[in-house]
């Protein structure tokens, strides 16, 4: 369960934080792509096999025909067709699966918001039938009773008082990735628009201040803590892109927030950024290396993909968004904004501290990044920094993780606080041998019910062991059964009674 903390990491207050967020990475839907091509349709072979027997020159070419059409049944399109039920049942079991997580935590963690940080389908590369499908399975199957975060909210740059809108703990804040769009070197339009048709906007902001002791509907004011919730959509943020207004659309909204951002050296604002692609960070940090790769300039020679944003870009997020420079002389002595960053795309995810350490040559420092289990010196040096989690896959073979951020004020220091932990569920095969043990005793249950439990009645009184115990029930029966003779049976039934006594 979320929890806030108060003075540090190892001492739990007994209040809810009041902003909880239910973290889900990279859920990955996959459809019509990941099942067997089947071009010419199930057992093609078996459909042409009479024609080709009808062609036949003699006897021994009809037999020939026959042992080469049977080998290409057996050993090619029989296991094809397997493999294809078999993949039919395994997506329709993942969904559920997946739903049994956020079902479960939203259950018991109870959270006051949700995202899932981006990849919420398997393929960007999809026909639009094939994305509303996978569409369709997020919202109703994954996501039962989820809403997507409406224009009302995303299109207007909101304030809201934190708490008091209990809708958002149904929202889901869904962050593009780019198997929903492709990366910049495949974006387009198109593809932006069906993402944010379905899931929501790619970019936008939501504000959310503490209940302060006045009326709720009364302005904000610079006493009032805040807490800036930014949705960023990272795919573009590297060249070359293939569409370079969609590119410059995401650096005017970042911009957009930086303006409309309190003074760094305001501690009273905390900022939670939420992206797919990790910033930059050297190799041996993560799971995974810096990578990129580009299109051939005959196909474009766009940036086609990459595992992290390149270091020019998350420097941008970084000193611009968080204001961190560093500098002594620059207003909050260069140490920034405070906040953390959460991301996706890793499925093994990462936990790390982004600093830019202390050099007498203000340009030629460099920022860092390291784990955030080795950073508590750091903490202490009167360096800028921040907290980057990539949060590990929900998918089950990352043991359907699920990443849980507390944030609250703390009063005493006079800036936001932050504290993160991860739950796994389990791999899948959990789930799924569960569920199939379930079905097979429901299976057995009804099949003892209706074939076995039926012949009871006539194997405790209708055996010769029970002697005329048995003819009491079957005169009972023509009783019963029989209107015109009930009183002549009646009166044996009395008879066999007395004897029987």
């Amino acid at each position: 369960m979320f929890s806030a903390q108060t003075g540090n990491e190892e001492k739990w207050a007994d209040v809810r934080a009041p902003f909880r967020l239910l973290a889900l990475g990279d859920p990955q839907l996959e459809g019509d792509t990941s099942l067997p091509n089947m071009t010419d349709g199930y057992f093609p072979t078996l459909w042409t096999l009479p024609s080709n027997l009808l062609h036949a020159r003699d006897l021994r070419e009809g037999l020939a025909t026959l042992r080469n059409a049977s080998y290409e049944i057996v050993t090619q399109e029989l296991p094809a067709k397997f493999q294809g039920l078999r993949k039919q049942v395994d997506l329709f079991g993942n969904d559920y699966y997946l739903a049994h997580i956020y079902r479960t935590l939203h259950l018991f963690t109870k959270p006051t918001h949700v995202t899932v940080l981006g990849d919420l389908l398997g393929s960007q590369w999809i026909d639009d039938e094939e994305f509303e499908s996978r569409g369709w399975r997020f919202w109703h199957r994954v996501f039962r009773n989820g809403q997507k975060v409406g224009e009302e909210v995303t299109n207007e740059h909101t304030l809201e008082v934190l708490g008091h809108q209990k809708e958002w703990g149904r929202r889901i804040i869904n962050v593009v990735g780019n198997h929903d769009v492709g990366y910049a070197g495949d974006m387009t339009v198109e593809r932006i628009e069906r993402f944010e048709r379905l899931f929501g906007r790619a970019n936008w902001e939501v504000i959310f201040r503490l209940p302060p002791s006045s009326p709720a509907d009364e302005p904000e004011t610079e006493l009032d803590p805040v807490l800036r919730l930014v949705i960023l959509n990272s795919m573009n943020l590297d060249t070359p892109a293939k569409d370079p207004d969609l590119q410059a659309q995401t650096y005017s909204e970042m911009n957009e927030v930086i303006v409309r951002s309190r003074p760094v050296e305001d501690h009273t604002s905390g900022t939670i950024l939420l992206t797919h692609i990790p910033l930059h960070k050297e190799a041996g940090v993560c799971v995974d290396s810096p990578f990129f790769q580009f299109y051939n300039d005959e196909d474009g020679g766009g940036l086609k993909e990459q595992n992290h944003i390149s270091y020019d870009a998350g420097k941008s997020i970084l000193e611009g968004l968080y204001g961190m420079s560093g500098n002594p002389n620059a207003p909050g002595r260069g140490m920034g904004r405070n906040g953390i960053i959460l991301t996706g795309h890793d499925h093994e995810g990462c936990d790390v501290y982004h600093y830019l350490p202390a050099n007498e040559d203000m340009h030629a420092r460099r920022w860092n990044a390291t784990r955030w289990k080795d950073a508590t010196s750091l903490l202490d040096e009167p360096i800028p920094g921040v907290r980057e989690i990539t949060v590990r896959s929900m998918m089950g073979e990352f043991g359907g993780n699920a990443g849980l951020l507390s944030a609250w004020f703390d009063y005493d220091a006079g800036e936001w606080q932050f504290a993160y932990s991860t739950c796994s569920i389990g791999v899948q095969h959990i789930w799924w041998t569960v569920h199939v043990l379930l079905l097979v005793t429901v299976g057995f249950s009804a099949f003892a019910y209706f074939f076995i439990g039926s012949d009871t009645p006539q194997a405790l009184h209708g055996g010769a062991e029970h002697g005329q115990a048995g003819n009491i029930v079957k005169e009972d029966v023509l009783v019963a059964t029989s209107e015109s003779h009930s009183l002549k049976l009646g009166s044996r039934y009395t008879s066999l009674r007395q004897r029987v006594n």
